[in-house]
């Protein structure tokens, strides 16, 4: 997880340097055409074994839900101070936990309510309304999590009937060919040197899955998710020592709120799937 927090300080970082030079939208095809070109393979063997079209119906959803997060994401990183962009983001599994009890009936008790709500208080930390002026990176990093998490709700019901490698390709493909009209719209020239950024936007995001992917199987999300907060940590730094933004504590404070609720929630949904999969005494006896 310390791994793959770098990775995607990395990504925000790089997206930073890059600035407004590009449209939004043509950054964020060009980064996922290079994620097409390093997911050929498992593309290539997902198409080949054929996909139901009620699936279709689903990855073709996410897939503009997704286009929309990326195109806003990118929009704000390049306007926003780098700490802001990830203190934001991580309201994205509050939303996930609003989304699935609304979509798929799971359960909202009073412990996850009291959750969210303290997320919510968190992104005001952050956010500060009337305590000073909201710019459009700041709306837009807002859209981006509500995107996102209803990017990620599709991902949970595709979960059910494709496997991950399948999905994220998938994934990769559509929102390329979304973005495609759009950039070809707002076009700009581009050079070799932006070019190489965006494939290491493109790698190290894939970097920074990979290592997420190898945290959550060596251990319980609770263990693993409160080190996403250092995440926060490193993108404050990077913003004081290589942009030269100012390091501002509410945001760390605002981040740290967010984090605690994501925590909790994490944790409290592994305390109840173990009880879920404790067998009851008697069916300990031989």
């Amino acid at each position: 997880m310390l791994c793959s927090g770098l990775a995607f300080v990395a990504v925000t970082g790089i997206v930073r340097y890059l600035g407004t030079d590009l449209p939004a939208a043509q950054s964020a095809f060009l980064r996922f055409g290079w994620g097409v070109l390093f997911l050929a393979p498992a593309l290539f063997a997902t198409l080949r074994a054929g996909i139901e079209p009620a699936l279709w119906r689903l990855l073709l959803g996410r897939g503009a839900i997704h286009t929309l997060a990326v195109t806003c994401w990118f929009f704000a990183m390049a306007r926003i101070p780098v700490a802001e962009v990830t203190a934001i983001g991580f309201l994205n599994p509050v939303l996930v936990t609003l989304g699935a009890a609304f979509l798929f009936g799971e359960k909202l008790a009073l412990r996850r309510i009291a959750a969210v709500v303290l997320a919510v208080c968190g992104a005001l930390i952050v956010l500060r309304p009337g305590l000073r002026d909201l710019s459009s990176g700041h709306l837009a990093q807002i859209a981006a999590a509500f995107f996102f998490a209803g990017s990620y709700l599709f991902a949970k019901r595709l979960s059910r009937d494709m496997g991950a490698g399948a999905v994220v390709a998938l994934l990769s493909l559509l929102v390329t060919l979304g973005l495609a009209p759009v950039a070809a719209f707002v076009w700009v020239p581009v050079t070799a040197h932006q070019l190489a950024l965006l494939a290491g936007v493109a790698g190290f995001a894939t970097l920074g899955h990979y290592c997420m992917t190898r945290a959550f199987a060596a251990a319980p999300m609770a263990v693993t998710q409160p080190v996403v907060f250092l995440q926060l940590v490193w993108a404050t730094l990077l913003g004081a020592l290589v942009f030269g933004e100012g390091v501002d504590l509410f945001v760390l404070l605002g981040g740290a709120v967010i984090i605690g609720s994501v925590s909790y929630i994490t944790w409290r949904e592994s305390v109840l799937k173990r009880r879920r999969q404790t067998p009851p005494p008697e069916a300990t006896h031989l």
